[in-house]
């Protein structure tokens, strides 16, 4: 979820694959990504800990770690898993493309009983091939909207409830001197997330009732019709155009004080009260169209663990995954990196879900929340498709629906492949 600056503890020599010479194995390797953005605050220290303490349990069994930046993880598995060399369990972005290669143990063939039902059920049906579970999700997030209060103060401005309000507010703190009234990061960096809160908002999304992709439908078209519209052409999107405003950009300039709204996760709210900063959290706007009705989910976005066919090591990563989803376990990351933890009693037993409302309208969000559709093995490449290509339907001379339907076909060319 959080791109790392480098890799830290990288290891040399992968050679001593559990199962690689046959038997049980002793020796299990894991590759996960790097959640921290400088040494101090480096995931290796969590998982030197917990491995320790795994082996400790464990006499006579070792885990090898191996840390990549996020920007390089899946390329990095997806590499091994090529060259024949996939580790016993990895943590990434994705993992249908993977399950649909049939190189991934379902959740039952490693976890206990209690482990395996214990998921929050959002995550666990996005985890889920034809009703099997293969994605094991680690930690998550929800989006909300984020409004500087002082900024909304100063203005005039009210809360949001639907898109004209959004409007109505931007334009007043445009009126004010902010300089992002609404930042829209659909850069490169996660444009997929921002794109599917506005398409939820309106009735859309990247897939239909059936499961299939629906990118170019007439909801998502006009979605990003009314963005180009009612917040670009009027310049209520700051000085940089959505589609060269990644999300760490927009997330920097919300705790300068530049940004009026900007959607965030969990971990934005926690560095801006660290700041001082009085900041409200809202769900989504939604278009007028639908401001009579139920409201729309929320965006959910969750890592996934998986673990790898090696012959011999079906028990100790069995073992090891039981181990990591312990409540005390789970719970001490997502308290670490200001994540929501994946678990029924993990949420039940956090101390940030009993004393922080803001942890807990992020996981309130997340039970009912719209996860990517990660199950569908072309995910990773139409994602990708969607990151570098949705910005531009919103540029002040866009067609958004020759936009939309150019990505569809992208994504449909990327689901052929397979």
């Amino acid at each position: 979820m959080t791109a790392s600056l480098a890799a830290f503890g990288l290891l040399g020599s992968l050679a001593t694959a559990c199962g690689s010479a046959g038997g049980e194995g002793t020796t299990l390797r894991l590759v996960v990504p790097e959640y921290g953005d400088r040494p101090a605050t480096s995931s290796k220290a969590y998982w030197d800990k917990l491995t320790a303490a795994f082996t400790a349990a464990h006499p006579g069994k070792t885990v090898e770690v191996t840390l990549y930046p996020w920007a390089d993880i899946d390329r990095e598995v997806t590499r091994m898993v090529k060259e024949d060399d996939a580790p016993d369990v990895a943590l990434m972005g994705a993992y249908s493309d993977f399950a649909a290669q049939d190189r991934l143990y379902s959740a039952d063939e490693v976890l206990s009983v209690r482990s395996e039902a214990n998921f929050l059920p959002p995550l666990r049906e996005a985890g889920s091939v034809d009703f099997t579970l293969y994605g094991l999700p680690f930690v998550a997030s929800s989006r909300l909207l984020f409004y500087n209060k002082e900024l909304f103060d100063k203005a005039g401005a009210e809360p949001p409830k639907t898109w004209s309000d959004l409007k109505n507010s931007a334009e007043a703190l445009k009126r004010e001197g902010v300089r992002f009234p609404y930042a829209l990061p659909l850069g490169p960096e996660e444009a997929h997330a921002e794109a599917l809160i506005w398409e939820l908002s309106n009735g859309g999304g990247y897939t239909d009732n059936t499961g299939g992709y629906s990118i170019a439908s007439a909801q998502n078209t006009q979605t990003f019709r009314w963005i180009r519209d009612n917040l670009v052409e009027p310049k209520l999107t700051g000085p940089v155009p959505p589609g060269r405003l990644d999300r760490q950009d927009a997330f920097d300039a919300f705790l300068r004080g530049d940004v009026g709204m900007v959607n965030g996760y969990p971990s934005l709210l926690h560095e801006a009260r660290a700041k001082g900063m009085r900041v409200g959290t809202l769900t989504m706007p939604v278009s007028d169209a639908l401001s009579g009705g139920e409201a729309p989910p929320s965006v959910g976005v969750a890592d996934w663990m998986m673990a790898f066919k090696h012959d011999g090591n079906r028990e100790l990563v069995g073992s090891f995954l039981d181990f990591v989803y312990e409540d005390k376990n789970l719970n001490e990351f997502a308290g670490r990196y200001h994540l929501l933890p994946s678990t029924v009693s993990a949420t039940q037993s956090s101390r940030d879900a009993a004393t922080d409302p803001g942890a807990e309208q992020f996981l309130t969000a997340l039970r009912t929340a719209r996860l990517y559709p990660v199950d569908d093995p072309s995910w990773l490449r139409a994602s990708d498709a969607i990151k570098r290509n949705i910005g531009k339907a919103v540029a002040p001379s866009a067609d958004p629906k020759a936009v939309l339907e150019g990505i569809a076909d992208q994504v449909r060319d990327a689901a052929q492949q397979r």
